[in-house]
């Protein structure tokens, strides 16, 4: 199978921790691996942030990556990439013109679809076989707006363009089932709806391996990991912590350490730990390659995922397949990863008060959050590997050429093993039973 990945502002080659570059750039790098182990050509379309970027590279796993020039050749804030995307999707269509039109093209993020069906409708105009469209949002606009309101960044034709896509791709591939009511209310199909989760990388994330240790000897250990940006909720950890007088909370994430002093987001955090007479026992440590972060995982008594909302959250997973139990909002995909009373703890949103109590009950019960860890890391390895993921991904490619008529191609439906992702109906849990 020929398969196409448009991820206009997350290349898979991005360092981690910065404004923009998170669980999406992981999620396209290790699928698209994934998919080509399977033994499928793979090609990631992103676009060119630096002026000094070869037009096309290699990937780890055979994936070739390939960089766009659409708008300056400099970082840029996604929410000021939306005119660059005819641009983006002109030239992804010539590119298909040089080299052979995918089967399939599977756009990342909104702006992505945007791109992919410029590409699209340039192939139809030249009277070429059209490849069938799959898209994952990563996010919704209309969550964002509800959560953040004025604050939401975001492009004001963002929500427009979301619904339009709907009724244009000819599948969408959600995170989680919290994602498909969102969907539905924006009046998506729910035949073209199915659900496949993120994964994680079980060779890197797992609970024996080196720990590493950057709090004070004989406290708590609580860690937040993942951009510091507000709706990530590590204020509220930071808050937090006046009700648990025993623990230190180290953040990870954010810039390089050598930049911490002069970030707007460690600022405000310092502040905030401040103003909650905790700033002793909240430690920044900026960003952190991901085999450090298996590392902290490790080593943490209890990792904490607190966002306003969260399309799925990779930390969690990564965090349960290290044997640390997680106590996380009660949102979006941490429904799905994290049980609640099994591998880890639902808290409501915006609460500090609410954290501080559930995460004081579980530091007070270490044989729970030995329980919680061995479990958590069993259900990972159960059903969050990229391998399982790549599977039910595959089988939705499947489906979609299966419905092209006769522009499919017999020969690169390939459905080498069972797999249990499915079409979304009324009331579904997208086939896995996830609890």
């Amino acid at each position: 199978m020929r398969i196409a990945m448009v991820s206009e502002h997350a290349s898979p080659l991005a360092v981690l921790g910065g404004q923009d570059a998170g669980g999406q750039n992981v999620h396209v790098a290790a699928l698209s691996a994934a998919l080509a182990e399977r033994g499928h050509d793979v090609v990631v379309y992103t676009r060119r942030d630096d002026p000094d970027l070869p037009e096309r590279m290699q990937l780890t796993g055979g994936v070739e990556v390939v960089h766009v020039p659409a708008g300056p050749a400099s970082v840029i804030g996604k929410d000021d990439m939306v005119p660059f995307m005819p641009q983006l999707g002109a030239w992804i269509a010539d590119d298909w013109r040089r080299h052979g039109v995918p089967n399939i093209v599977h756009a990342h993020f909104w702006m992505s679809g945007l791109a992919t069906t410029i590409a699209v409708d340039e192939v139809a105009a030249r009277g070429e076989p059209l490849p069938r469209k799959a898209i994952t949002f990563h996010a919704l606009g209309a969550v964002k707006r509800r959560h953040m309101g004025a604050a939401a960044p975001s492009p004001v034709e963002r929500l427009d363009v979301e619904r339009s896509l709907l009724s244009q791709v000819d599948g969408v591939v959600a995170t989680c089932r919290d994602e498909i009511g969102e969907l539905l209310a924006l009046g998506a199909d729910p035949h073209r709806l199915h659900v496949v989760p993120c994964g994680v990388d079980l060779q890197r994330f797992a609970p024996r391996g080196p720990h590493r240790v950057p709090w004070s000897d004989g406290c708590h250990r609580l860690l937040c990991l993942g951009r510091l940006v507000e709706r990530k909720g590590i204020d509220d950890a930071v808050r937090a912590l006046t009700d648990l007088p025993g623990a230190e909370l180290v953040v990870a994430g954010g810039p390089d350490a050598s930049q911490l002093d002069v970030d707007p987001d460690v600022a405000r955090l310092r502040a905030t730990a401040r103003a909650a007479g905790v700033a002793s026992r909240v430690r920044f440590v900026g960003r952190v390659q991901q085999d450090d972060a298996a590392a902290l995982m490790r080593a943490a008594d209890l990792v904490l995922a607190v966002p306003w909302y969260e399309p799925f959250g990779i930390v969690p997973l990564e965090a349960q397949a290290c044997g640390t139990s997680v106590v996380a909002t009660a949102v979006g995909g941490m429904l799905d990863t994290v049980v609640d009373g099994q591998t880890g703890a639902h808290v409501p949103a915006r609460d500090p008060l609410a954290l501080a109590a559930q995460v004081g009950a579980l530091l007070r019960r270490p044989d729970l959050r030995r329980r919680m860890g061995a479990e958590g890391a069993r259900r990972v390895s159960d059903r969050y590997t990229w391998q399982r993921v790549a599977a039910e991904t595959e089988t939705v490619y499947g489906r979609l050429l299966a419905t092209a008529g006769d522009d499919a191609d017999p020969d690169v439906i390939d459905l080498r093993e069972p797999v249990t992702s499915r079409v979304v109906d009324s009331g579904d849990d997208g086939g896995r039973g996830q609890a």
